[in-house]
């Protein structure tokens, strides 16, 4: 339906780099196409803006230490904390 952002995110308190709730609100412009019969079919949608509302860490639970990151990290070493792996 609309663009998905690229940010990347770290959680500085458990060094987490691929799980994350991010809550977003987006403002999105549709064309709104009904047939003869009534259906409807949705084209040419477009994100007027979106901004980010939360983003919470799924490993410890928090998003008191999540920060932007640039999109290139090696994630080879991303591996969960040893407390959250069962």
């Amino acid at each position: 339906m609309g663009a998905v952002t690229q940010t990347r995110y770290r959680c500085t308190a458990c060094g987490n780099l691929t799980r994350f709730d991010v809550v977003t609100t987006s403002t999105v412009k549709a064309f709104h196409h009904y047939t003869v019969g009534g259906d409807l079919e949705i084209e040419e949608t477009e994100t007027v803006s979106e901004s980010v509302d939360a983003v919470t860490c799924r490993w410890c639970g928090h998003g008191r230490g999540v920060e932007v990151v640039d999109g290139s990290l090696d994630t080879a070493s991303d591996t969960p904390p040893s407390d959250a792996a069962g």
